[in-house]
């Protein structure tokens, strides 16, 4: 689902170092998000990410520029997975519940 809310990321890097960073989230689905980051990070690196409500790890799966920064795949841990009970960002736009409304209104037209 596409959405976009802050969230704060934590991870440490192959010497060893602890890292924080703000990240934009762009996307996010039971077993995965996307975040625009302004640093690239590693593949495999893990990660917490971290909202005012919830909490999940995961792993880098990808990371590639775009013209505004970074954009990171993350797959979440099973445990860690993400579910709207558990939070629902900010501004959060379900496109596959705005196809099935979108084909009831247009079912709707049709019968008129």
């Amino acid at each position: 689902m596409l959405c976009a809310d802050m969230v704060t990321i934590r991870w440490t890097d192959r010497a060893g170092q602890p890292h924080e960073d703000t990240a934009l989230l762009e996307d996010i689905a039971p077993h995965g998000a996307c975040l625009q980051v302004e640093k690239a990070l590693p593949l495999d690196t893990v990660i917490a990410l971290q909202h005012a409500k919830a909490r999940m790890r995961g792993a880098v799966r990808y990371c590639v520029y775009r013209e505004i920064g970074y954009f990171v795949g993350i797959q979440f841990t099973p445990e860690s997975e993400w579910s709207r009970s558990m939070f629902t960002p900010q501004h959060l736009l379900d496109l596959e519940q705005l196809v099935l409304d979108s084909a009831k209104k247009a079912s709707k037209r049709g019968r008129s």
